[in-house]
């Protein structure tokens, strides 16, 4: 059974979406996506779906291709549950 201090010492681990390191989340920038494109949010408090990826520059120049494989999934995944609903009726 867990004490009253077991959450003191936790520390939230993110996960860099280009390198797909792990760390912990005040080391990472975090950030959500818009169909205009990715807007970052360093005092993290917009309330959306967040993502987090190294401040590195080799991360951060992979952010570009992540997003466009990103948007692809998303667009795949929307344009499914479109059709499936389609053939219910």
């Amino acid at each position: 059974m867990p004490n009253k201090n077991s959450h003191a010492e936790h520390v939230p681990q993110r996960t860099c979406v280009v390198c797909r390191a792990k760390r912990e989340a005040k080391e990472l920038l975090s950030f959500f996506v818009l169909p205009q494109g990715i807007v970052f949010d360093p005092r993290r408090r917009v309330q959306r779906r967040k993502h987090y990826v190294c401040q590195g520059p080799d991360c951060l120049r992979g952010l570009d291709k992540w997003k466009r494989n990103h948007l692809k999934r998303r667009f795949k995944l929307r344009s499914e549950a479109i059709f499936a609903s389609a053939g219910k009726n």
